[in-house]
């Protein structure tokens, strides 16, 4: 049989591979919690990237939203230039023609002319 003595000397013995276990388990780490914080990691560094990359994608739209923009602009603008010139040019055709009609005259394109249109 067990006696007073001996069940000390277990119980001490226990306690004593409890202590040795938990100084081991505080100096390098407890193995399960040492899963649960890189578990945690991996969860907020994906996270992280997750969002980054929709930052990145959102910067990219606005961009490419602004550059659109601009390109609109300058082909408007563009447009607008092309518009007036053909007007202008109009304009001084219609104004030559009228100050030949004024003097009865007209501005025919000869045969020659039009080869050397051709031609160039």
């Amino acid at each position: 049989m067990l006696g007073i003595l001996d069940g000390i000397k277990l119980g001490a013995g226990i306690l004593a591979g409890l202590a040795l276990y938990h100084l081991y388990a505080v100096t390098i780490g407890y193995p399960s919690t040492a899963r649960e914080a890189r578990a945690g990691y991996v969860l907020l560094s994906e996270k992280t990237a997750a969002d980054a990359k929709a930052t990145e994608m959102e910067r990219q739209r606005n961009a490419a939203a602004q550059a659109t923009e601009e390109h609109r602009k300058r082909l408007e603008a563009a447009q607008a230039s092309e518009q007036a010139a053909k007007d202008t040019l109009e304009n001084e055709i219609r104004s030559y023609e009228l100050q030949l009609s004024e003097k009865n005259r007209a501005c025919a394109v000869t045969a020659a002319d039009r080869q050397w249109l051709l031609r160039h």
